[in-house]
């Protein structure tokens, strides 16, 4: 009988493993500047959120429950012009682990300032990946394939495109069949949905998707066991940013990166050796004179 049940117990983690969700997502529903009476549709809107992004398998891929990439979105409504619409801007945030290490990396960082949606307490808030259902659950799908993009890149040469995929069949839908809503479209500005994924599928950010796996695989992963080695290959990832800025100033994807890794950075090179901290402080002050104010630690010796 013992035997029996243990066996069942197997069976059961290893149903867990298969069918774990990709995304462990953090929402957080902020509805101070929102002047509505019945404050339960807020907490109902993050509640739905948060369900919609992790009850949902995005991927056919195979995720333990610990594998799971952790991710936030902060939702910041800023108007409800008309009962049941809303106007927001939005944090994008996911992480991923440093092999060997507690820490965290920063690796997707993006404020998405154009969501319009429509959302009500009796209303499902349901996703068909080759129909448009809706404004709102067309931007979370898409930022969750971007999450799991950006992840899947991280961890293997060029693997988000798949991803990648799915977010640029979303954003077609969202485009030509929801009614004008902003942030899908090319003439809209230069650090919108559509510019995000367009950059990541552009054959010349290659060098910069390679980067993220170098960074990452090569770079963070091997920090402990091999800082100089490490900081070499990071250093090599700042390069071909930099290439790539001169043939796209003021990309979006570019801008997303350094939203996301200014402050690691600065924490990865500030105790290096005098060259690479040049180096390094010589690329980013050039690259992403916006946070020069961090960089200039660099200098110190």
């Amino acid at each position: 009988m013992l035997k029996k049940v243990l066996v069942l117990l197997l069976v059961l983690v290893a149903a867990v493993r298969v069918h774990a969700q990709e995304l462990q997502c953090d929402v957080v529903v902020n509805s101070e500047q929102v002047q509505y009476t019945d404050r339960t549709l807020f907490a109902d809107m993050q509640n739905r959120i948060f369900e919609f992004m992790n009850n949902r398998r995005w991927t056919d891929q195979t995720y333990s429950t610990e594998e799971r990439i952790k991710c936030r979105l902060l939702i910041n409504l800023t108007e409800m012009p008309e009962i049941g619409t809303f106007r927001a801007n939005v944090q994008v945030v996911s992480v991923r682990p440093a092999y060997g290490t507690g820490y965290e990396s920063t690796l997707f960082s993006f404020i998405d300032k154009e969501w319009l949606f429509q959302f009500n307490t009796a209303q499902p808030l349901d996703f068909a990946e080759n129909s448009y259902t809706s404004n709102l659950s067309s931007m979370l799908a898409f930022y969750a394939y971007m999450i799991i993009g950006m992840d899947n890149d991280s961890f293997s040469r060029l693997g988000g495109a798949p991803a990648y995929d799915r977010a640029r069949s979303i954003l077609n839908l969202a485009a030509s069949q929801g009614a004008n809503y902003p942030g899908w479209k090319a003439f809209e500005g230069n650090r919108n949905r559509y510019w995000m994924i367009d950059n990541l599928q552009d054959p010349q950010f290659v060098p910069f998707r390679e980067g993220i796996y170098n960074m990452h695989r090569q770079g963070l992963d091997l920090m402990i066991e091999s800082p100089e080695k490490a900081r070499k290959s990071v250093l090599g990832t700042l390069e071909a940013i930099q290439k790539l800025s001169q043939l796209k100033p003021g990309a979006a994807v570019i801008r997303s990166f350094f939203d996301a890794k200014s402050d690691e950075l600065v924490n990865m090179f500030k105790t290096a050796a005098p060259a690479d901290k040049q180096a390094a402080y010589a690329i980013l002050s050039q690259v992403d004179p916006t946070n020069n104010s961090k960089y200039e630690v660099l200098l110190k010796r």
